[in-house]
């Protein structure tokens, strides 16, 4: 959790929909404000000065967001950052102001650390869980958890959540199964085999072979049966009126 007090400053934002592409391109991040009892704020922000507030509050950090034109700042939290799938460019962010006496739900990262002695006996290090929900006041948000992985030494071996260190009188685990993986040894995965269709045996080809007409018989078979077909009747001529 980081001690320092973060500050950033955002202004309102007027361009709204498709137009806010236009401040990408100048290098402006739009994003909004929103929490509990509090009235949704369209704001923007230079991008450089957005990444380097991430880089030290991450998402579990209190940021004090200084608005233009009020006097107070607010306590928020970086949530949603949203990145272009190919660029991995900034296109908008949520920032989520909370209260500091009241308590706020929040996914924090897993971290795994060390090296597990079954991975050299054949096995695959599997982190099942990458992150797991918590309640704590927002200054009492851990940045991460850190598992220790060194203890693992067989294949089937794992870590559950209750094998995560929380300073339960200031954090709470949001889970109804403390048992939940969050990492093991697995067995590598075996390449499946595609199944080989058998050859017909020798008998059954000349069977085949056999049933089926030769192209010249096929062409006499239809030559005999349209001389078969009874040939069409004389209509009968119209009677002449005297």
């Amino acid at each position: 959790m980081a001690t320092d007090k973060i500050k950033l400053s955002v202004i309102k934002r007027d361009l709204t929909g498709r137009k806010v592409k236009k401040l990408r391109r100048e290098g402006v991040l739009p994003g909004n404000i929103y929490g509990k009892d509090v009235k949704s704020l369209a704001v923007q922000v230079p991008a450089k000065d957005f990444k380097a507030a991430f880089d030290q509050a991450g998402e579990t950090g209190i940021i004090e967001l200084k608005v233009d034109k009020e006097t107070k700042a607010r306590p928020a939290l970086i949530h949603n950052v949203h990145l272009h799938p190919v660029t991995d460019e900034l296109l908008h962010v949520d920032f989520h102001q909370v209260d500091l006496t009241k308590k706020v739900t929040v996914d924090i990262p897993i971290e795994l650390t060390g090296e597990a002695p079954g991975v050299n006996k054949g096995g695959v290090l599997v982190q099942v869980l990458d992150e797991i929900e918590v309640e704590a006041l927002p200054t009492d948000l851990p940045d991460k958890f850190v598992l220790d992985v060194s203890t693992l030494e067989e294949i089937g071996q794992g870590l559950t959540l209750k094998d995560i260190k929380v300073d339960a009188a200031k954090v709470k685990l949001v889970t109804e199964n403390p048992e939940e993986i969050v990492v093991q040894i697995e067995e590598p995965a075996k390449e499946e085999e595609k199944p080989v269709e058998a050859a017909p045996a020798e008998g059954e080809a000349a069977a085949e072979a056999e049933t089926a007409p030769a192209e010249g018989e096929a062409e006499k078979e239809g030559e005999k049966k349209e001389e078969e077909k009874p040939a069409d009747k004389p209509k009968p001529e119209p009677k002449k009126e005297k």
